[in-house]
C-alpha cells in the first residue's frame, strides 16, 4: 500500500498533464513592405475658368487655363514619381472681347519668389482670380509640392494694373494664416 499511493499520485499527475491543453505556438502573419514602384508621369487634370469683372466702370471678362506640360522639366518625389509641370494662361478681356491682357506663365516666371525647395521640387498649381484693389486686379497663385497639393504651397499674389502692367510678390497674409494653423 505505501508504493501504491506514490504511484496513484504519479499517475494522476501525468493525467492532469496529457489532459492539460498545450498552449499552442501562433503564427505571426505580417506582409512584407514593399516600397511603391513610380507610375507614369502623374499630370493635373486641365482646368478652365472663367469669371466677371466690373473694373475701371467697365465689364471685364477674366478666363484662366491651367494645362500640364510635356515641354517644361518633369518633378519627381521622394520615391521618383515624376509629375509634369503646368502652364497657366491668363486672358482679361474687355466687354467687346478685345484683348486687354495675355500671358502664359509657368512656375519660372515665379523663380524670384521661389525658394530651393519650390524651385526644385513645386509646380505651378493654380491661379485664381481675387479681387479688384486699389483699382488693380488681383489674382492668387499657388506654387506646390506636387505630392502636398491641398496642404502645402507657396501663395503669390499677382496684381494687374491699369497700364496693363504686372507685378508678384509673395502673399504674407496668407503665410501668416498658415504659420497660426501651424501654431494650432
Amino acid at each position: 500500500m505505501r508504493y501504491l499511493l506514490p504511484i496513484m499520485l504519479v499517475v494522476g499527475i501525468m493525467m492532469l498533464g496529457a489532459c492539460k491543453e498545450k498552449k499552442k505556438q501562433e503564427d505571426i502573419i505580417t506582409t512584407k513592405y514593399v516600397p511603391k514602384r513610380p507610375q507614369a508621369p502623374i499630370a493635373m487634370n486641365d482646368e478652365h475658368l472663367s469669371d466677371t469683372v466690373r473694373w475701371k466702370n467697365a465689364v471685364y471678362y477674366v478666363k484662366i487655363d491651367r494645362t500640364a506640360s510635356d515641354s517644361l522639366p518633369m518633378l519627381s518625389d521622394e520615391i521618383g514619381q515624376k509629375y509634369k509641370d503646368n502652364y497657366v494662361t491668363l486672358t482679361v478681356l474687355r466687354s467687346d472681347q478685345s484683348v486687354f491682357f495675355h500671358k502664359k506663365f509657368s512656375k519660372s516666371t515665379f523663380a524670384s519668389y521661389l525658394n530651393a525647395d519650390y524651385q526644385r521640387n513645386g509646380l505651378l498649381s493654380s491661379m485664381r482670380f481675387n479681387e479688384v484693389d486699389n483699382g488693380e486686379l488681383e489674382f492668387s497663385v499657388a506654387i506646390a509640392h506636387p505630392d502636398a497639393l491641398d496642404d502645402e504651397y507657396l501663395p503669390l499674389e499677382l496684381t494687374i494694373n491699369a497700364q496693363q502692367g504686372m507685378a508678384i510678390k509673395v502673399d504674407n497674409d496668407m503665410l501668416d494664416e498658415f504659420d497660426d494653423d501651424a501654431e494650432d
